[in-house]
């Protein structure tokens, strides 16, 4: 019950601080932080897709990024396409390029979740340390192919120059941009919580804990895995929709496996298998890297011990700390 109440109260407390934070920003003539904080949203989107695998499904993968890279290059493509009046292909069917978000922002959802399903199926034929590699292989695959790929700016990546059009919001408006953010963070949490609550969320659990009494059920965890993980696709790709429109640019970098690297440190940071743990996570690091950087070039060596003892001393990560939950996912 207490536990409960601290849960309540965290997440409550987490919210109205993030809804009020631009208006906190405007009063003390700080914008910038209204744009630090939109990409801490954006980050956090990305790292509660990845809890989904990490916390609850035990599919620990390293190349989550592939699918933030996809989205951001969804986005990239169809504006480079929009701005240089050049159809993306005339066969078997005319594809022009777009800026309109209600249309690339979808787009990079479904063909995100459409390559983690594929990669998906293949990679979760295997366990443990092969389904890393093979995680990983793949992501690799797609960073080298984005590095190649001299029409779409190569190893420079893609200049936005603007961001992307909506009807009765301004998304080149940083204000406007963050709620917009936040509302779709807001509706991935409450998607995720919806899910790993229901019976499919009682599936993946049950087949992360011990898949072969699953099986002697006559349950076949396979294809809740792999909804599972085109589930988690789908969220990085809107996040990398949401970062491509954010920073301007996309570049190979956001599928490199470091990315997926930076993912996971948030989500263990935050708290594994929590939902809103890894929200926690990736504000905190992206602001230690923030103040960090300030001083020297090398903050990771200082952000390591601090992981370190998080990792000792607070198993539930900084949200279970908060909060003071003990029990993982069962």
């Amino acid at each position: 019950m207490k536990a409960n109440f601290r849960k309540t109260a965290a997440i409550t407390l987490g919210a109205v601080f993030l809804l009020l934070l631009p208006v906190a920003a405007i009063l003390a003539q700080e914008p910038y932080f209204i744009s630090l904080f939109s990409r801490i949203l954006i980050y956090a989107l990305a790292a509660v897709s990845l809890d989904l695998l990490l916390g609850y499904a035990g599919m620990i993968s390293l190349g989550h990024a592939a699918y933030v890279g996809i989205g951001a290059y969804v986005v990239g493509i169809f504006f480079y396409h929009a701005s240089e009046m050049e159809p993306l292909f005339s066969f078997p069917f005319l594809l022009q390029g777009s800026e309109n978000a209600m249309l690339v922002l979808p787009l990079a959802v479904l063909v995100s979740a459409f390559f983690a399903m594929v990669i998906g199926s293949l990679c979760l034929r295997t366990k443990g340390m092969h389904f890393i590699m093979i995680t990983l292989a793949f992501a690799q695959m797609l960073y080298y192919f984005f590095v190649s790929l001299g029409k779409y700016g190569g190893d420079d990546g893609l200049s936005l120059y603007s961001r992307s059009t909506m009807p009765g919001l301004d998304l080149d408006n940083d204000l406007q941009f963050y709620y917009f953010c936040l509302f779709l963070l807001m509706g991935f949490l409450f998607m995720a919580k919806r899910l790993v609550e229901s019976r499919f969320g009682l599936m993946i659990r049950g087949g992360s804990n011990n898949e072969r009494r699953l099986c002697a059920l006559g349950i076949n965890s396979y294809k809740y895995k792999l909804a599972c993980f085109v589930i988690a696709g789908a969220g990085a790709g809107l996040a990398g929709g949401l970062l491509a429109n954010q920073t301007e640019y996309v570049s190979p970098g956001l599928m490199h496996w470091t990315l997926s690297g930076e993912l996971m440190v948030m989500v263990l940071l935050g708290g594994l298998g929590t939902i809103f743990g890894p929200v926690l996570g990736a504000a905190v690091f992206l602001l230690l890297e923030e103040t960090l950087a300030m001083y020297t070039e090398h903050w990771m060596v200082y952000m390591g011990p601090f992981l370190v003892i998080v990792v000792l001393f607070a198993k539930r990560g900084l949200f279970g700390l908060i909060t003071g939950e003990k029990h993982n996912n069962g």
